[in-house]
């Protein structure tokens, strides 16, 4: 069974905001982990991870720098900042509302 993708688009900013809560990251190792957690179930397309990056970086959520990597292509790091930290524990807390209220809405009724 595959992740729908209609289901996850509107949580793009708190997966990646959870990606960053572990460490700094770049894009493709931050989209690689998505894969590996979902066995293969759902990844971001680059558009979409570049456009919450600019995103989340323009509200202050995260902040970005040039790493030096002494071999192949220098990457660009991305960082929560606090501000992304208190953004993420609210979004988490809107999704378990959201969460409970969709099981309570498509859950049968007893005694039907």
């Amino acid at each position: 069974m595959s992740i729908a993708s209609d289901m996850i688009r509107g949580h793009t900013d708190t997966i990646i905001l959870a990606q960053l809560m572990h460490s700094d990251s770049y894009g493709y190792q931050i989209n690689r982990a998505i894969q590996e957690k979902t066995r293969g179930q759902y990844e971001l397309k680059e558009a979409t991870l570049y456009t919450a990056f600019r995103r989340l970086e323009q509200t202050g959520c995260i902040t970005s720098y040039w790493g030096d990597e002494n071999t192949g292509a220098r990457r660009r790091y991305y960082s929560i900042t606090p501000q992304g930290m208190e953004a993420y524990y609210r979004m988490v807390a809107e999704w378990e509302q959201s969460k409970q209220l969709i099981q309570t809405l498509i859950a049968p009724e007893s005694g039907t």
